[in-house]
């Protein structure tokens, strides 16, 4: 922006008024889109997280208390019912004590995710961060979602080089035909936002082309459109 306003010294209130209109019309349309994601990807994770505590806890003698502490405040996040999933309901432990008390174990680590998810939904962007960077799901699909969820956070913050990089990261799963396109989506969304707009056009003609049936893919035709991309094969 600021190149083209030095080129064209008599033209810059134009330009900067276009610039921001742009930028508002894409932020617009993140938002918008974001709460249709959050939807999908709440809904899903619920099976893969549900399958990752099943097979990574319960088989694990070892873990038999931790995870037992954990089902309750599980049922709590699956219900929305997220200030008992965080801290307890006087009788149940929340994610946060059993952070305290098994930090250490598998079960500890899941729960950092799941705080993380939850202070992202209850709009405490810095807990969020926070949990979701202590969480390690090195190996499982619950990793590309914790990554996901990481960029909606640094987006929240105004982070937008942070919501690419974990956006990318989110994304990268390249046989992934779930999350990798979600992602792709808010990817190219936050490029638009940075004014990387070549970037954006490739995460979206990725989504064109590799994820075909998605539903992301049903608007991308008009996402491209908007960039001045038609009739693309």
């Amino acid at each position: 922006m600021a190149d083209r306003a030095r080129n064209n010294p008599n033209n810059t209130a134009n330009n900067a008024g276009d610039d921001m209109e742009t930028f508002n019309n894409v932020t617009n349309y993140y938002e918008k889109n974001k709460k249709r994601i959050n939807l999908i990807v709440g809904t899903v994770l619920v099976v893969v997280v549900g399958y990752f505590g099943y097979t990574t806890l319960y088989q694990q003698p070892n873990e038999e208390k931790a995870a037992t502490a954990m089902m309750t405040a599980q049922r709590y996040f699956q219900t929305d019912s997220l200030n008992y999933a965080l801290n307890g309901d006087g009788q149940h432990q929340g994610f946060l004590n059993i952070i305290r008390k098994y930090g250490s174990t598998p079960s500890g680590n899941l729960a950092n995710y799941y705080a993380g998810v939850s202070y992202l939904q209850m709009g405490d962007f810095d807990n969020a961060i926070k949990h979701l960077e202590d969480f390690n799901g090195k190996g499982t699909l619950v990793a590309y979602a914790a990554w996901g969820a990481l960029g909606d956070a640094y987006m929240e913050k105004g982070n937008i080089a942070k919501g690419i990089d974990n956006y990318k990261k989110a994304a990268s799963k390249a046989d992934d035909e779930l999350y990798a396109p979600i992602y792709l989506q808010r990817l190219a969304m936050a490029y638009e936002m940075n004014n990387q707009n070549d970037d954006a056009k490739d995460a979206y003609l990725k989504i064109k082309n590799n994820y075909p049936t998605s539903t992301e893919a049903q608007t991308v035709d008009k996402d491209l459109a908007r960039m001045g991309v038609v009739d693309v094969q």
